[in-house]
């Protein structure tokens, strides 16, 4: 069952496959879907500064039953964090606000703010060392288990690597049937990282597409599942979001296999151009 799998991170840490996403839960309502997930199995759980619920996530955790060190939790950093009193102090408050002693992962979230997101792309990269110190120094002071980055594109991982002494063990990037960005994940891997994948159902923007709807038909599974099933084949952890109890026991049961040729077709998808109301990524600014 995949939510009994994990992978071996680069510094031996392990990683379960599958995991929880939390962006639009509300923070009150996020402690009681950390519990449903860890009933229904999940063993994972991914969470944000700029999604405003590391505290009910931090409470879910708390009082889901089990153990601290059976639970593998994922933050980030704020975007906007670019130097190391910013980063050093964000670190503490998510510490703070979470209150479950230690972070197994956490990801400086985008190479550049959210407000000049994929603009200005050299700008930030000196900000992006000075947040990997404070996240290297939280690892050395045992706040932190593992440190990884998000939406790092291959200059931003090559200026951070050409200055960190704990190398990234994980860059979580947009990855779905149709929007599979096949180099940066080979690149990430070839430099020691996992992928994680975010929104692997297209923010829902691809649950009506038709040559999915097909797919799905065929091997007896829902949309969703197919899309979950295509990131966990790519050798992705893959993290869909919800917090409907029905649906995270659905997201889990991908058990099947997606046959070589089927998955040839997924990855040369068309991309989607517009995702509507999340075509614009910076959403966070402000949080």
């Amino acid at each position: 069952m995949i939510l009994n799998e994990a992978y071996k991170l680069s510094n031996g840490i392990e990683i379960p496959k599958l995991g929880l996403g939390t962006w639009f839960i509300d923070d009150d309502k996020a402690a009681q879907a950390v519990r449903d997930a860890v009933e229904i199995g999940y063993r994972h759980i991914d969470t944000a500064e700029a999604y405003g619920n590391e505290r009910g996530v931090g409470e879910g955790v708390r009082s889901c039953g089990l153990k601290r060190e059976e639970i593998f939790v994922t933050t980030k950093l704020a975007a906007e964090m670019k130097t190391y009193g910013d980063a050093a102090k964000a670190i503490d408050e998510s510490l703070s606000k979470m209150d479950i002693g230690y972070i197994d992962l956490m990801l400086i979230h985008c190479p550049q703010p959210w407000a000049n997101y994929r603009q200005d792309k050299r700008s930030y990269d000196e900000g992006n060392l000075e947040a990997w110190r404070a996240l290297e120094d939280a690892v050395k002071a045992g706040k932190l288990r593992s440190i990884g980055v998000a939406n790092f594109e291959q200059p931003d991982i090559d200026s951070l690597l050409s200055g960190c002494t704990i190398r990234p063990v994980v860059n979580q990037l947009l990855a779905h049937i149709s929007n599979t960005p096949h180099e940066l994940i080979a690149y990430s891997e070839e430099k020691g990282m996992k992928v994680q994948a975010y929104s692997p159902i297209a923010h829902g923007q691809i649950l009506k597409h038709p040559v999915i709807m097909e797919m799905a038909k065929k091997y007896g599974v829902t949309v969703p599942q197919i899309c979950i099933r295509y990131t966990l084949q790519l050798g992705l952890i893959s993290l869909p979001k919800t917090g409907n109890p029905e649906h995270m026991k659905s997201n889990a049961d991908v058990d099947f296999i997606i046959s070589d040729e089927d998955m040839e077709t997924l990855k040369i998808m068309e991309k989607i151009k517009d995702y509507g109301e999340f075509s614009y990524f910076p959403v966070f600014n402000g949080k």
